[in-house]
């Protein structure tokens, strides 16, 4: 059983902090900073003229990634099923947009692709094309060494047709290219305060009642332990004391060493967007991190 994980940072815990993105060597300086080895990304969000950055924006990103010593881990993409009103994408026009994608991943250097496709319901169940615009992309990925990985993120639970229909895919396909990344926050356990910049109402609660938190037991990674690829450390508030509000990494870590996992744990802040509060709690989740593993050895 592995005691240990990769940690890395994803840019978007740092989006906002200033009522604005910060500029890439900002955010560098701060994931180095907490110890981290690994940088996530949002395509849309962090890439210069996505998808098709400057030379000089290239040369940058390396610069940056040599300079602080890390490796690029996730680069989180979206498939616009619903980009039009008149209909959905096709299946092929769905792996366009995946092809674009993991061609810009592979000339980052990222080894994980996640794409959030269009979904139909709000328990998330994906668009129906999404499995055929995954199947024909399959051999891009296997030529890139990237591996494809839709979140399982709530209100969905582990145990869902969702999360079965992935594995039946993995299973169908033999592929090594697709797999399931985990956010952390389908684990919260008791209720949020913030949500971004907004104080929760009781009206926000009634109408959005994953803000509560959907419970699921960290034992359900057990079953699908194999299929785990890549896991998004999501979270909202951390106290002085590294004492999470809302996650319960006390079981939530074990579980994962249970499951085998030995990957990054991404941290992906959410929690209240103030000046520099973002840069903080990420240090103190990383903390967490190192502290609840230290523990356990």
């Amino acid at each position: 059983m592995p005691k240990t994980f990769k940690y890395g940072v994803s840019l978007y815990s740092y989006t906002d902090d200033y009522g604005t993105v910060m500029g890439l060597d900002d955010m560098f300086d701060h994931v180095a900073d907490t110890g981290a080895t690994g940088v996530e990304i949002l395509g849309e969000a962090h890439v210069e003229a996505y998808p098709n950055p400057s030379s000089a924006w290239l040369d940058n990103w390396f610069r940056l990634l040599d300079k602080h010593a890390l490796e690029p881990t996730n680069m989180c993409t979206w498939v616009d099923n619903r980009i039009t009103l008149s209909r959905n994408l096709t299946a092929e026009e769905s792996a366009i947009e995946l092809r674009r994608d993991l061609d810009l991943a592979h000339r980052l250097g990222f080894k994980f692709l996640r794409p959030k496709f269009g979904v139909t319901s709000e328990e998330l169940d994906p668009d129906p094309n999404w499995s055929s615009a995954v199947e024909r992309v399959l051999d891009l990925a296997h030529k890139y060494d990237i591996v494809i990985c839709p979140e399982i993120h709530a209100p969905t639970p582990i145990r869902h047709p969702v999360v079965d229909g992935y594995i039946e895919f993995i299973e169908r396909t033999g592929t090594k290219n697709f797999g399931l990344l985990i956010d952390t926050g389908i684990f919260q356990d008791r209720p949020l305060k913030h949500w971004g910049q907004h104080e929760i109402t009781p009206e926000m609660r009634e109408r959005l009642d994953f803000l509560n938190g959907i419970r699921v037991d960290p034992d359900d990674l057990l079953p699908i332990a194999k299929y785990i690829v890549f896991v998004q450390a999501k979270f909202h508030e951390i106290d002085d004391n590294l004492e999470d509000q809302n996650i319960p990494w006390a079981k939530v870590i074990p579980a994962l060493q249970r499951a085998g996992y030995s990957g990054y744990l991404s941290s992906e802040y959410e929690g209240l967007r103030k000046p520099w509060l973002a840069i903080e709690q990420v240090r103190r989740q990383q903390a967490l991190f190192r502290k609840a593993v230290d523990s356990d050895a």
